[in-house]
């Protein structure tokens, strides 16, 4: 794997490790959208760096970034949003993943961009930032794949209702013993999201 800092053009100073599959040319990139910026989350969180590994060892580039100054959500979605659009102009196939309140995040900038991932995968995600930024509720908005992977011991992060609306429209969701951070689990993890992603981005 290969790795390489870049910034991600917008009006927020934003920048992100793109991470590419060794000695290859990847035409297919999945987005990666870290946890709160507030309690620690960045882009060289453990979740996030295990499915890039396991995207680079399957021929996708991944796009781990820091969001900018703290925006109580709304700006993390535009920094998403830039992501995305950065990902759609040099690559060919476009996915996105998130974790806690990246989760969230993801599913806010899927929703309303305006060139959408081709596939979604959330791993612990928040359900609701505020009333105007209710991950659950636009759901509903996105057409492509979903997958929603939780912990049934997760106490920190409120992913019932986003687990919910999605068994309802008929997402996959996955169910893991686990609690909110996956400790010991990362390989399975990434085995999970990972293989989610290839799947439906298709394995070179």
């Amino acid at each position: 794997m290969h790795s390489e800092d870049i910034p991600i053009p917008g009006a927020r100073d934003v920048r992100a490790t793109l991470d590419s599959p060794e000695n290859e040319d990847a035409n297919t990139i999945v987005v990666a959208c870290p946890p709160h910026p507030q309690h620690r989350g960045h882009r060289g969180d453990a979740r996030l760096k295990a499915v890039s590994e396991y995207l680079c060892d399957h021929g996708i580039a991944c796009l781990r970034f820091d969001y900018g100054d703290w925006d109580e959500g709304y700006g993390e979605r535009e920094d998403a949003r830039n992501a995305l659009r950065w990902a759609h102009e040099h690559y060919d196939r476009v996915g996105i993943f998130g974790f806690s309140f990246g989760g969230a995040i993801a599913t806010l900038a899927a929703a309303s961009v305006e060139s959408p991932p081709e596939v979604v995968s959330l791993l612990a995600p928040a359900s609701k930032l505020a009333d105007d930024l209710d991950a659950a509720a636009v759901l509903e908005d996105i057409e492509s794949p979903v997958q929603v992977l939780y912990g049934t011991r997760d106490t920190t992060a409120e992913w019932e209702p986003l687990v919910e609306r999605a068994k309802e429209l008929g997402h996959e969701t996955v169910e893991m013993s686990a609690d909110h951070f996956f400790i010991g689990q990362h390989e399975k993890v990434a085995d999970a999201v990972g293989g989610f992603l290839v799947g439906e981005l298709g394995e070179r």
